[in-house]
C-alpha cells in the first residue's frame, strides 16, 4: 500500500538537508500570545544566518512571523495534522521545530514522528515524558527533587477518593493543557464534584490530574541546554503565591526574597532536569517554595512567554542561542559554562496586563487559569521603582487618597486585617460588607458597611457607580458562574474602570508603591540598550 510508505522513504521525497519548517502558535488566544510569536520570528531569523532556509508554518494574520519577509517561504495554514502532512509532501524538509510555537506546536510532535519529520531539539520521548504524569513521577524519583503529591483520575469517584486523601485544597487540571485552561483550586468535595461533572461530560482520552495544592512562593526559570551543559539567564520571583497562574502573576528578576540556599538548590535541581530530560533548546521550570524547601511543579521542553522578557532583561538572545544548539553547536562553543548568569545591577518587573472589560460575564478573580492578555516591563535600579513603573503601565491609576472597598472570603480575614490597616493610614475611607467589616473593627479599623448587590440600595452598585472607591479588593471562594453576587460586583469595578485586585499579595505590592514618597517623575528612565 503506497500511503503506508514513509514520507521520507518515498522516491520523491529525499529530504532537503538545508530546510527547515518552525511550526508557529496559530491565533492568538489567552494563554498563548505574541511571546511564541517572537520565539518563531528570532528562530527563523538564526535559521538564515546559519545558511538554512526557514520556512514558517502558522495562521495567524496578526504576528510578524506571517510577515511576508520574516521567512524564506510561508504556510499560511491551520496547525492540523492534516494540513502539516501536505506541506511536509511538497518541501521534504531535513526537520521541524515544534519548540517556539506554545503547546499549540508540541502536540503536533507525535504526527511529525509518525511521518518520519526529525524533530530537531529535544527528542520527542523525553518531551512526551516531561508531559506524562507518571512518566514524570519515575524521572523525579530518579533525580531525588519533590514535587507535591498527587495522583491520576478519570472518573469523580477517583477524584474525591484521591482529594480526600492528598487532604484539601488541591489543584485539578487537565494533561496537556494551555495557559492553565480548565484548571481550579478545590477546597471541598463539592468543588471536585462540581469540576469533574463538567470535565467527564466528553470521553477523557487523557487523566485528569489531582495534586497538593501548597501556598508557597512561586518561582520560574527558563533555560537553555545542549545536552551537557546548561544556562539559567535569570531566576524570576512570583509576587503572588502559587495559585495564581504564571502569565497573570507580577515577575520580578532577580528574585527579591530567596535565600541563597533555595536559589544554589533551583539552579541544581535545574542542571538535573534539563540532563534527565536530554533537552536539547529551550526549557521552562516552574518551583514552589514553601519553608525554605523547593518543589517542582511543573517543566515545560519548549520556549515560554517569559523568553523575551528575561532575553530583554539579561542580554542573552536566548531562542537565537537555542537554535544554534539545535543545529549542531554548543554553550561552550558560545563561550558559556553550566550555570546561572551572573545577575545584572537593575530590576525588571513584568506586570501583566487584563482585558476584562472586553469580555463579558468573565469572572475577574485570578486563579489557575490564565486570563492576562497582554504584559508590560517596568525596569529601575531597585525593586520598589520598577514595581511602581509596571504598575503605572499596566493602566493603574495609583491613587493616594480617597476609598476603599474590600470584601474577601473568611480564610482571608486573618491577611485584609493588615492590609486595611495600611489603607487606613494612608487616609483611605474604608468600606466593606458585613463579614469582613465586622473583622476589621475588631481589629482598630474605622469601616463603613456596605450591602451586597442582592441587597436593597443603597449597596456596593452605588458605591460603584459614583466611584466612591479607588481600588477594589476581592476574594470569594467560589467565583465560576456570572450570577454570583462577587461576580457581579467584580464585574461592575472593572466597567467603572477603578483598580481591581483580587490577590492579596498584588495588594500588598500595591501598598508599598504607595506608601512610598516616589512619583513616576521621580523615577529616572532607563535605557535597556544601555544595561
Amino acid at each position: 500500500d503506497e500511503s503506508e510508505v514513509p514520507l521520507f522513504l518515498s522516491e520523491h521525497s529525499a529530504p532537503d538537508a538545508k530546510r527547515v519548517l518552525v511550526f508557529g502558535s496559530g491565533p492568538i488566544r489567552i494563554g498563548q500570545g505574541i511571546e511564541f510569536d517572537y520565539c518563531s520570528v528570532h528562530c527563523a531569523w538564526a535559521l538564515k544566518d546559519l545558511g538554512y532556509e526557514a520556512i514558517i508554518v502558522n495562521n495567524n494574520p496578526e504576528t510578524v512571523s506571517t510577515d511576508f519577509d520574516t521567512s524564506d517561504r510561508l504556510y499560511f495554514e491551520p496547525l492540523t495534522a492534516e494540513d502539516v502532512r501536505s506541506i511536509v509532501e511538497v518541501e521534504h524538509p531535513a526537520g521541524a521545530i515544534v519548540q517556539f510555537g506554545g503547546q499549540t506546536a508540541i502536540k503536533l510532535t507525535q504526527h511529525l514522528t509518525e511521518i518520519n519529520v526529525p524533530i530537531l531539539g529535544t527528542d520527542p520521548k523525553y518531551i512526551d515524558a516531561a508531559e506524562d504524569r507518571e512518566l514524570f513521577d519515575e524521572l523525579l524519583e530518579r533525580c531525588e527533587i519533590p514535587r507535591p503529591k498527587g495522583g491520576t483520575v478519570f472518573t469523580t469517584e477517583e477524584a474525591l477518593k484521591v482529594a480526600n486523601g492528598l487532604g484539601y485544597p488541591v489543584l485539578l487540571r487537565p494533561s496537556y493543557v494551555l495557559g492553565g485552561q480548565n484548571m481550579i483550586i478545590a477546597h471541598s468535595d463539592d468543588d471536585v464534584e462540581e469540576y469533574m461533572g463538567i470535565i467527564t461530560q466528553h470521553t477523557l482520552t487523557n487523566p485528569v490530574l489531582v495534586d497538593k495544592y501548597l501556598m508557597g512562593k512561586e518561582v520560574e526559570v527558563d533555560a537553555i541546554c545542549d545536552g551537557t551543559d546548561y544556562l539559567i539567564p535569570g531566576i524570576m520571583e512570583h509576587v503572588e503565591k502559587a495559585g495564581v497562574h504564571s502569565g497573570d502573576s507580577i515577575s520580578v528578576y532577580p528574585p527579591q526574597t530567596l535565600s541563597q540556599a533555595v536559589k544554589d538548590t533551583i539552579v541544581d535541581y535545574t542542571g538535573k532536569l534539563a540532563k534527565a530530560l536530554h533537552v536539547i533548546g529551550l526549557v521552562n521550570i516552574q518551583y514552589v517554595v514553601l519553608d525554605e524547601v523547593v518543589y517542582v511543579i511543573e517543566v515545560n521542553p519548549r520556549s515560554s512567554r517569559t523568553v523575551p522578557y528575561i532575553s530583554k532583561v539579561t542580554d542573552i538572545s536566548m531562542v537565537d542561542m537555542a537554535t544554534r544548539i539545535m543545529m549542531g553547536e554548543s554553550l561552550k562553543d558560545m563561550g558559556y559554562t553550566s550555570g546561572l548568569n551572573p545577575v545584572k545591577d537593575h530590576v525588571a518587573v513584568k506586570v501583566p496586563v487584563f482585558s476584562f472589560s472586553k469580555l463579558t460575564d468573565v469572572d475577574t478573580q485570578l486563579g489557575p487559569e490564565m486570563k492576562s492578555t497582554g504584559e508590560v516591563l517596568g525596569v529601575a535600579k531597585n525593586f520598589g521603582d520598577a514595581l511602581y513603573k509596571g504598575l503605572v503601565a499596566a493602566g493603574n491609576d495609583m491613587a493616594r487618597e480617597g476609598g476603599v472597598l474590600l470584601t474577601v472570603r473568611d480564610r482571608d480575614k486573618p491577611e485584609i486585617l493588615a492590609i486595611g490597616k495600611r489603607f487606613h493610614a494612608l487616609g483611605f475611607k474604608i468600606h466593606a460588607t458585613v463579614g469582613t467589616a465586622q473583622a476589621l473593627r475588631e481589629a482598630g479599623v474605622p469601616v463603613h458597611v456596605v450591602r451586597r448587590l442582592s441587597e436593597a440600595a443603597p449597596n456596593i452598585g452605588d458605591l460603584l457607580d459614583d466611584r466612591e472607591v479607588n481600588y477594589v479588593i476581592s476574594t470569594s471562594t467560589h467565583g465560576r458562574q456570572p450570577g454570583l453576587d462577587e461576580v457581579r460586583m467584580r464585574r461592575m469595578a472593572v466597567e467603572n474602570s477603578i483598580t481591581l485586585l483580587t490577590a492579596l499579595d498584588t495588594a500588598r505590592a500595591l501598598l508599598d508603591c504607595l506608601e512610598s514618597d516616589r512619583r513616576l517623575a521621580d523615577i529616572p528612565l532607563i535605557d535597556l540598550n544601555t544595561i
